[in-house]
């Protein structure tokens, strides 16, 4: 059986997205922006129009087909403020690879303490010179699984 998480958000501050229905749209676009974001691709560049139409299917489609390895939330007051996400992975061989030759922008992490899923790493990336939209991801190696929160916030 796959791993799913769990966790509830606060509905009076968080609007979970969901990959189906009108229920969360205005917010779902919200977050797929900062999302996009992330990347450096920002509304008004060539081919973000593309991109963000592309996205927008690819992330409805991977929440409706998540089956609880991916959730989302975004902001109830402001959706452009502030969109949460966490996710769990099977920790492959490939997966450790691949976390092992990420940029070296990303190998400034520091150590924190969850009491529910142990000592962690967080990753927090808000260089203004960088063009991109400033996260924060705590990521927990639990042996089998790595799971992982990400905060974005223009």
């Amino acid at each position: 059986m796959a791993s799913q998480l769990q966790a509830d958000a606060d509905r009076d501050r968080w609007v979970p997205l969901r990959g189906r229905g009108i229920s969360g749209g205005r917010h779902r676009r919200a977050a797929i922006r900062m999302l996009m974001s992330t990347v450096g691709i920002s509304q008004g560049q060539p081919g973000s129009g593309l991109m963000n139409f592309v996205a927008t299917r690819v992330i409805k489609a991977g929440l409706r087909g998540a089956n609880g390895r991916f959730l989302a939330w975004s902001w109830k007051e402001d959706p452009s403020a502030l969109a949460v996400m966490a996710q769990v992975q099977d920790l492959t061989a490939h997966l450790r690879a691949a976390r092992a030759s990420m940029p070296m922008e990303f190998d400034d992490t520091e150590n924190f303490s969850n009491r529910h899923l142990g000592v962690g790493e967080k990753l927090v990336m808000d260089d203004p010179t960088s063009g991109r939209t400033p996260m924060a991801t705590y990521t927990w190696d639990t042996g089998s699984h790595l799971v992982s929160l990400t905060a974005v916030s223009p």
